[in-house]
């Protein structure tokens, strides 16, 4: 028996999909009741900071998807870290054998934001004795649909990594291989990095765009001190905000410009290319931020 966290967010709702169809036995954890009954599966309802739900929901499990939550613009430890731990702790209690980690590409000691925080989480599985494997995707194809922060008000794509190019994957993909890893034998002890195909640049991505939509989409640079400025307008916490620019330098750098094929080596088929995602999502494309792109 498989458990899924987080199933009713961007990997998760595919991961589903995909164990469904593999006839795999599972169950998803959801905060959320009512959106846990629309994946037409079996649901527990729960939460990482009550150690009962998550008690409750290990029994009989014997391999865990961990995927939870994103960095937060707090002060001092990421919430991830507390969470995705306890989780951690009830599976070792029930018995778990595997967990495959959601984790993200550059994870490492003292790193910004997710980048710290999950290094933090990955150490505390490897030594909690239990089976592992890591999954280190990049930036998500889906934030250009769900992100409002991936435009402009007037429509264009904010580059704010300098022009440099991001190899974005679809979570799609990051679902496929979860699902090979958790149905399956191989991977014990692996870390693997996902990428899409190909490492795109903003203009670029605005001809994609411009393809998909049938008119002319255009970018538009944000340099990492306008962005942290702007992060500081909202009234985040400074920290945050520094934070964020220091991430968007290591992109324009080229931290996350190569291809890996891990996707391939997983689940046997090449990840989805970013027209393929942008023509497979063309309605929730047309209803989402890029809707109001070169108008």
């Amino acid at each position: 028996m498989i458990l899924v966290t987080g199933a009713t967010g961007s990997i998760g709702t595919h991961l589903v999909r995909l164990l469904q169809e593999k006839g795999v036995a599972f169950r998803a954890l959801v905060r959320d009741g009512g959106k846990g009954r629309a994946l037409g599966c079996d649901v527990v309802t729960g939460d990482f900071d009550d150690p009962g739900s998550l008690a409750a929901a290990m029994k009989g499990v014997d391999r865990l998807f961990l995927n939870a939550g994103g960095a937060q613009p707090v002060d001092g430890e990421q919430p991830m870290v507390r969470q995705q731990k306890a989780a951690i702790d009830a599976a070792r209690a029930a018995g778990v054998s595997r967990v495959v980690k959601v984790s993200v590409s550059g994870a490492h000691r003292g790193g910004r934001l997710a980048q710290g925080a999950h290094w933090e989480i990955e150490e505390y599985l490897k030594a909690s004795g239990l089976g592992w494997s890591m999954l280190r995707p990049g930036g998500f194809m889906q934030n250009f649909i769900t992100g409002t922060a991936a435009f402009t008000a007037d429509g264009k794509l904010l580059d704010v990594y300098g022009g440099a190019p991001v190899a974005y994957i679809d979570c799609q993909d990051i679902a496929a291989c979860a699902a090979a890893l958790l149905a399956g034998s191989g991977g014990l002890g692996e870390t693997y990095e996902l990428t899409g195909p190909r490492a795109l640049t903003y203009a670029e991505l605005a001809q994609e765009f411009s393809a998909a939509l049938g008119r002319r989409v255009e970018h538009a640079e944000l340099s990492p001190d306008e962005l942290a400025a702007g992060v500081r307008a909202q009234g985040l916490p400074a920290r945050f905000a520094d934070d964020l620019a220091e991430l968007s330098r290591q992109v324009a750098s080229g931290s996350l410009a190569a291809t890996t094929t891990a996707v391939r080596d997983l689940t046997g088929r090449e990840p989805r290319t970013f027209g393929e995602f942008l023509a497979a999502n063309a309605e929730a494309l047309r209803a989402g931020p890029a809707s109001t792109a070169g108008w």
